[in-house]
């Protein structure tokens, strides 16, 4: 059987109130939001996104979550965080692979083809309701930000990029591609960019 189920990971809104910051990862991950049906809840990157939402009083995360980060484990148990003025998403809205078992990243054409741009459009009007000012977006990872910088129409965007949060996306951004650095060191500042993102 097939590691990856590939099925399309929704955006997750919070259950009342308005939206004041999306988040948009790269695409749903084969250990967690692929297993979880969350965007980014379970993802190894993902752990550090629901730090700085709970940090920030921007999500409610069961403190069963943190004993062992795993997607499959999170739907098994029933657990899901609750978001406070805040949305998460995915440039792209499914595990992208090519054999079921080994994760891919999105291309140009996946990102681009009109039902991918239509969804992003629609949950961005949907997040932007209300807001009389333009709705903030964070991406993670110059593949998300390529994406939503070139969407054709729709409401206006304070748009921020950060790295992927993922090992190899930070390593990647970090001087001298984190040589002689370390990834929890990295991690940390990320989180910290993030944390201002979201309370500015």
């Amino acid at each position: 059987m097939p590691r990856i189920h590939g099925q399309p990971v929704p955006a997750l809104f919070p259950a009342a109130g308005p939206v004041s910051v999306m988040l948009f990862g790269e695409a749903p991950g084969p250990r967690g939001a692929d297993q979880s049906g969350i965007p980014f809840w379970g993802d190894g990157a993902g752990i550090t996104v629901f730090r700085a939402l709970a940090r920030t009083g921007r999500a409610d995360v069961p403190g069963a979550a943190w004993e062992d980060w795993d997607g499959a484990r999170f739907r098994s148990l029933g657990l899901a965080p609750i978001l406070h003025g805040t949305a998460l998403s995915n440039a792209y809205p499914a595990c992208p692979t090519r054999d079921g078992d080994h994760f891919h990243a999105p291309s140009d054409r996946d990102l681009r083809a009109p039902d991918n741009q239509a969804r992003l459009l629609a949950e961005l009007t949907r997040a932007s309701a209300g807001l009389t000012s333009p709705l903030r977006v964070i991406a993670f990872g110059k593949r998300a930000a390529w994406i939503l910088a070139r969407l054709p129409e729709g409401p206006p965007l304070d748009l921020h990029c950060l790295p992927h949060p993922s090992a190899q996306g930070l390593l990647q951004a970090a001087p001298g591609k984190g040589k002689g650095l370390h990834l929890a060191d990295l991690r940390d500042a990320w989180e910290a960019s993030l944390q201002v993102l979201l309370q500015s």
